[in-house]
């Protein structure tokens, strides 16, 4: 599991880093908000959700942690190249790259964390590896702007790139593929049983209220999530006059901190409440969807940039306390033959809407609907974004809550 969280930490250094950068980026390519959005957001997403699901299916047949090497391997390999992009263009086809080779790790780790970890424990592993995400937007944040504004924007690609192909070595040749199944009292060796194809493990899910429900909330939460990760570091530096390195710096330690509590806190608590009734595996990410608002929206409008980033500390650790909970549940839910390929839909949603359209609504909202604040349309363009999507999915995490015990039942006895 240590390894599997530290592929994770890498795979969001490689993934984050492109934010802090995005103002020289910006500059010497000469394009506007929306085009960096497209970059960040929907380029990268498109491919990384579609190329989960292939990649998944394989997981579901094949060696996990061979894939997972691969893939670490390749999304490494591409942000290195990302340093050596000459036009926007070729910077899209880069993260692109990094996009495919990214979508091989979430899926297939997921698998192996269910069974190294039985269900009443699975929820505290989850939050562990999901902490990953935090610790790598803390390094790629920190290191990114300390790298441009040592370096330039080109070497700092290089050196968060080119570790990662260590680290996928190390994968191959040490995590253990356990039997499938082992930690349930009904393990299946990997040629007893034909994996389902990935539409009928979406027919599976998609009939189950609570999954699709429990679908739409994550990506409404991550659309705020990704809106903020993304345009963060460029808001500090345009309301707040900050350089590069102090940015980063600042954000990353109150996403890094803040969002490693919030996510290992999230699963132990799942864990226990959840043993008592099962729909506390929903009520915290509920809870993750609207509590931050409150303090995103402080942050936003406070002039003093160290109250701001006081303030915004505790809506950032509530922020986190989906991941564990919601992943941990679709794999309690589903058939061992179908894990991968599950963890890959929901994958594919949450990144569809919350990846491809987060960063993307920023950037619009910017050039146009609040185009006249000039510099100060961030502001507004990242409030609206986090209110609209923090209501709209805690609405659908109560929803799911109603149907979960039936559809777990209906999973367990598949």
């Amino acid at each position: 599991m240590g390894l599997l969280f530290l592929a994770y930490v890498v795979n969001f250094i490689d993934r984050q880093i492109l934010s802090i950068l995005l103002e020289p980026i910006k500059e010497e390519f000469g394009v506007s908000d929306s085009a960096m959005g497209f970059l960040t957001g929907t380029a990268f997403a498109i491919f990384y959700a579609a190329a989960g699901i292939p990649i998944a299916r394989w997981a579901d047949r094949w060696v996990r942690r061979s894939i997972i090497a691969l893939g670490l391997a390749a999304w490494s390999g591409f942000t290195a190249a990302s340093g050596l992009a000459q036009s926007f263009i070729q910077m899209a086809a880069a993260r692109i790259g990094v996009g495919v080779g990214e979508a091989a790790l979430s899926p297939p780790a997921h698998s192996l964390l269910a069974d190294y970890f039985p269900p009443e424990r699975r929820a505290t592993a989850m939050g562990i590896y999901s902490m990953g995400i935090h610790v790598g937007i803390l390094f790629g944040l920190t290191l990114g702007g300390m790298l441009e504004e040592a370096f330039g924007w080109r070497k700092a690609f290089f050196v968060v790139g080119l570790p990662g192909l260590v680290l996928a070595v190390l994968v191959r040749l040490t995590v253990r593929e356990p039997v499938r199944g082992a930690t349930e009292q009904r393990a299946v060796a990997s040629v007893d049983t034909e994996a389902p194809s990935a539409s009928e493990v979406l027919r599976f899910l998609w009939a189950r209220k609570s999954f699709r429900h429990l679908a739409f909330a994550t990506g409404l939460t991550a659309f705020g999530g990704y809106a903020f990760a993304v345009w963060g570091p460029t808001f500090l530096r345009r309301i707040h006059d900050m350089g590069g390195a102090e940015a980063g710096r600042s954000l990353g330690i109150a996403i890094g901190v803040s969002g490693a509590i919030g996510s290992v806190l999230a699963g132990v608590i799942a864990d226990r409440l959840g043993r008592r009734d099962s729909r506390w595996s929903l009520r915290i990410p509920a809870l993750a969807a609207i509590g931050p608002l409150p303090f995103l929206l402080f942050f936003y409008f406070q002039d003093d940039p160290d109250l701001a980033l006081m303030a915004v500390f505790p809506g950032l650790m509530l922020g986190a306390m989906w991941q564990g909970p919601v992943f941990s549940l679709v794999q309690t839910m589903t058939p061992l033959r179908m894990r991968a390929v599950a963890s890959a839909i929901l994958i594919f949603i949450i990144n569809m809407i919350g990846l491809a359209l987060g960063p993307q609504a920023v950037g619009l909202l910017n050039d146009t609907v609040f185009a006249s604040y000039g510099d100060e349309a961030i502001r507004y363009s990242m409030a609206w974004v986090g209110g609209v999507m923090g209501v709209w999915a805690l609405i659908h995490f109560l929803l799911a809550a109603r149907h979960l015990p039936d559809d777990l039942r209906i999973g367990q006895e598949a």
